[in-house]
């Protein structure tokens, strides 16, 4: 399958959103599940609990999250990917011509 013009843009305009956001948050915080998938795949030491967890007696078990932070530069660099994509699908045919 080939790409068209309006597919690029498309493409192009959720890569710069996604950029946006990378620049925008500071760090995510994923869920336990994800964590254990984490810990498991890269071996990666858990660290920290879920803040007021370890404070209340009868929370429960207390859960360990994984904190991502997500470089500066990778917000600008996934940003200009996507505009070099809506540049290249302005510089296409329109369909149909």
């Amino acid at each position: 399958m080939e790409f068209n013009r309006n597919q690029y843009f498309m493409v192009g305009i959720v890569i710069v959103l996604l950029g946006i956001q990378f620049r925008l948050v500071d760090s995510y915080v994923v869920n336990p599940e994800v964590t254990a998938k984490i810990q498991e795949r890269f071996g990666t030491e858990q660290s920290g609990s879920t803040g007021v967890a370890r404070f209340v007696p009868n929370f429960g078990p207390t859960t360990q999250r994984k904190t991502i932070r997500v470089p500066d530069w990778l917000g600008w660099a996934v940003t200009s990917i996507g505009a070099v994509l809506i540049l290249h699908s302005l510089a296409m045919p329109r369909p149909g011509t």
